[in-house]
């Protein structure tokens, strides 16, 4: 999970790389699901159990199928992803008409630069489609996506996040979809933001037959530098853990033969 900021411009990084259009296409054609539900084989006080003890949960099955396969062919089926990178606090975007766009000398460069920052600070890059977090912005986005957003901050939902978290002050869900391809990769870090409100952060997996070799990994880093934990991507399965956590999405390998799709966010006690 990263900190969701604002597009910044930034000279150095503006010459390199072209504008990234603001156009997009969300497949406005494209019906809304028609709705999302819990599995309702759930166990809530064993998953609250293993939270308690560990901080983190893995949840399979979260959904009942239907749902998860309706969103997962959504999110193959939308064209406004935006490459997400990093420079310090600024966020740049590009769509990828502009990847596309991007001369070999430009991406070279590019990569040039970010493996630079990663290999000591805190790095991105991956691409994402965010959700409004206004009630009235996500029920004006008739898509899957808002739809799955809206689900999450339902009362029925609240009220299994809260149980198995054993958080009763979590009022609110926020939203992104993230697409890991070849060469992507979040670096290490703890999701802890002064004002965001956030009590945990969730990834929801939507990608079946990934590799563990292949990474995207969700990694939990420990004390000592090794990795306490790691869950590999599993189709409708979801991951819960605290806020402040040390934890990483391990780097994508240059063969993998799709995208590792999710839907990720963090588990806050107000929208504020």
């Amino acid at each position: 999970m990263t900190a969701r900021r604002g597009q910044h411009t930034s000279p150095a990084v503006n010459a390199r790389i072209p504008r990234a259009s603001k156009q997009h296409d969300i497949g406005t054609s494209e019906a809304a699901a028609e709705g999302y539900a819990l599995n309702p084989r759930l166990d809530e006080e064993k998953l609250a159990g293993e939270f308690l003890l560990n901080k983190r949960v893995h949840i399979p099955n979260f959904l009942t199928p239907a749902g998860a396969e309706r969103l997962l062919a959504h999110l193959r089926h939308r064209q406004d992803w935006r490459l997400v990178i990093n420079e310090g606090e600024k966020l740049f975007e590009l769509d990828r008409s502009a990847q596309a766009a991007l001369s070999t000398d430009q991406k070279t460069q590019l990569d040039t630069a970010i493996y630079q920052r990663a290999r000591h600070g805190f790095q991105f890059r991956y691409e994402t489609i965010r959700v409004p977090d206004l009630e009235a912005d996500r029920a004006n986005e008739a898509t899957p996506l808002a739809e799955f957003a809206r689900f999450l901050s339902s009362e029925r939902s609240l009220r299994f996040l809260q149980a198995v978290t054993g958080r009763s002050d979590i009022r609110f869900a926020d939203a992104q979809a993230t697409a890991y391809g070849p060469h992507h990769f979040l670096t290490a870090h703890d999701d802890a933001v002064e004002g965001k409100n956030r009590i945990a952060a969730y990834v929801f997996n939507l990608t079946a037959d990934w590799r563990a070799d292949w990474g995207g990994l969700l990694m939990f880093h420990g004390r000592d530098g090794h990795v306490d934990q790691a869950f590999t991507p599993r189709f409708n399965a979801l991951n819960i853990f605290e806020v402040p956590q040390p934890h990483s999405v391990s780097y994508v390998a240059p063969f993998v033969p799709y995208r590792r799709y999710a839907v990720t966010g963090w588990l806050r006690s107000s929208a504020g």
